[in-house]
C-alpha cells in the first residue's frame, strides 16, 4: 500500500468515526431513541461489562466475523458513554484520543525516544516506572497493586495480583512449594470444617483459591481461563447426560447414586 492510498483509508475511517459519533448524538437528541436518551453513566456499566465479555467469548472462538460484530457493540458503549460527558462539558472524543495517544507515547520511550528495553522484563520495569511517576504513588504503600481494578472477576483479579507480586521477587521458589502450601489450606479447611466454624471455612476457602491462582500461574494457566473451560465442559457433559435420560425414559431423582456415575460416565465417553 503507498502513501496515498494510506491517507485515503485513514481519511475515510475518520470519516466514519466523525460519522458514528453524529449518529450516537441523534440518538440522545431530543428525537432520538428513548432507551439512548435515558441512559447515565451508572445505568450502561451492566452493558459495558456484557459487551466486554461477549467480545471475550468471540476472542476465544477465534471468529473474526463475531469479533468484528462484539468491537462494534463495544465501540457504542464506549461512544455512548463519552457522549454523555460531552452533553455536560467535562470533555470530547477529541479529548479522549488525545489523553490515550499521548498516554501511550509516553509510556512507549523505547519506541517513540531514545530509551532501549531488550527484554520483556526490561520492558515491565520501564511501564511500571513510568506509570508511578504519572500517578505520584511511587513510595505510596499498596499503590503497586491498587490500579487492578476491584471489579475484575475474583480469578482474574487475583491472577493479576499474584503476577504483579512475583514482579517484585515475593515468588514461590518453585511449584513443589506452592503445592505444599495448597495441601496445608486444603487441611486448614478440613479442621475448621469438622469443628463446624464456619466463618473460618469461608476464610480457608479463600486461601484454597488464592494459592490455586497461584499454582495455575506457576504452571502457565489462568485459573479464570482454566475455570471457564471447565464450566463449559461439565456443563456439555451435563446436558448429554439430559439427553442420556431423556432417550431411556428415566430423571434425575429419585435415581440412586450408582445409575447417576454410570450415566455421567457413558456421558463423558459420547463427549469426549
Amino acid at each position: 500500500m503507498n502513501t496515498d492510498d494510506t491517507n485515503t483509508h485513514t481519511n475515510d475511517t475518520g470519516e466514519k468515526f466523525v460519522n458514528f459519533i453524529k449518529i450516537i448524538s441523534r440518538l440522545r437528541g431530543p428525537d432520538g431513541c428513548p432507551w439512548d436518551m435515558k441512559q447515565t453513566p451508572q445505568s450502561l456499566k451492566t452493558y459495558l461489562i456484557e459487551e466486554a465479555h461477549e467480545l471475550m467469548e468471540a476472542l476465544e472462538a477465534d471468529n473474526p466475523a463475531h469479533v468484528r460484530e462484539e468491537l462494534g457493540d463495544l465501540l457504542f458503549q464506549i461512544v455512548l458513554l463519552n457522549n454523555i460527558y460531552a452533553e455536560k462539558n467535562y470533555f470530547n472524543m477529541d479529548d479522549v484520543i488525545e489523553t490515550i495517544t499521548a498516554k501511550m507515547i509516553r509510556r512507549h520511550p523505547h519506541v517513540f525516544a531514545d530509551s532501549e528495553a531488550k527484554t520483556e522484563e526490561e520492558l515491565r520495569r520501564q511501564w511500571i516506572s513510568i506509570k508511578s511517576r504519572e500517578k505520584g504513588k511511587k513510595n505510596t504503600p499498596g499503590a503497586l497493586l491498587s490500579s487492578i481494578p476491584k471489579s475484575l472477576p475474583a480469578l482474574r483479579r487475583a491472577h493479576r495480583i499474584s503476577e504483579r507480586a512475583a514482579r517484585t521477587g515475593f515468588e514461590w521458589p518453585d511449584m513443589e512449594e506452592a503445592l505444599d502450601k495448597l495441601d496445608e489450606e486444603i487441611r486448614e479447611f478440613k479442621e475448621a470444617m469438622r469443628s463446624g466454624r464456619r466463618e473460618e471455612m469461608f476464610e480457608e476457602m479463600g486461601d484454597i483459591l488464592l494459592t490455586l491462582v497461584n499454582v495455575g500461574r506457576l504452571a502457565g494457566a489462568n485459573s479464570e481461563e482454566a475455570l471457564q473451560s471447565a464450566t463449559a465442559k461439565f456443563t456439555d457433559r451435563f446436558a448429554k447426560m439430559e439427553q442420556i435420560l431423556e432417550q431411556s425414559g428415566k430423571t434425575f431423582p429419585p435415581m440412586s447414586k450408582e445409575e447417576m456415575l454410570e450415566i455421567w460416565e457413558e456421558a463423558k465417553k459420547q463427549i469426549d
